[in-house]
């Protein structure tokens, strides 16, 4: 009996996987502004599942939203189709999905240390690149020194609160909503 919920439960899992980025991200992708995505996928799985009655792996059920949604973003639905597939009226502009979405598929045929590193290698030169033809420093760490000098404020906090459950900001300098978070933190750790 486990092993069937487990089943049921990896199942469940492995579908929401599969339609979270569908429902949420893909939408995005397909219906509003145009966006350029990238998909990245694997020829070989690190951890393929297999279920009982399930037609494909886990991992080939995950590679088919991998060459489908690129078709689906050059190629769309047009109303035209919609009307011929008998769409009623009242939802063609929801099932509508404009054409000629830019993506790009890159298809590896694993994971491994080398080919995270050529991904690394390529959107750090993609950065570089795109900072030399816009003139900006791509690089520069002004544009995170805020951050830092906050964390440090925050650093600070958490040395003063080692052994306490609740939280004192006398003498900091925290917005409210900030203030509202460490409470919690220092409550829960």
């Amino acid at each position: 009996m486990l092993r069937l919920y487990c089943n049921l439960k990896i199942r469940r899992i492995l579908k929401l996987l599969q339609f979270i980025g569908q429902h949420s991200f893909y939408q995005l992708l397909h219906q509003s502004r145009i966006v350029p995505c990238e998909f990245i996928g694997f020829c070989r799985s690190q951890g393929t599942v297999v279920l009982a009655g399930e037609p494909v792996t886990s991992h080939e059920e995950l590679m088919s939203n991998f060459f489908s949604q690129p078709d689906a973003l050059a190629c769309g639905k047009t109303i035209e189709e919609l009307k011929a597939e008998k769409v009623p009226e009242n939802l063609q502009n929801n099932k509508y999905f404009p054409i000629d979405r830019p993506s790009l598929s890159l298809l590896f045929t694993e994971l491994n240390p080398y080919t995270a590193g050529q991904l690394l290698a390529l959107y750090e030169h993609r950065t570089a690149i795109e900072g030399f033809l816009w003139d900006i420093n791509s690089f520069d760490q002004w544009g995170v020194e805020l951050g830092k000098v906050l964390a440090k404020q925050v650093r600070t906090f958490f040395q003063n609160h080692q052994d306490r459950s609740t939280a004192d900001f006398t003498g900091t300098k925290f917005n409210s909503a900030t203030e509202a978070l460490l409470s919690k933190f220092v409550q829960h750790k």
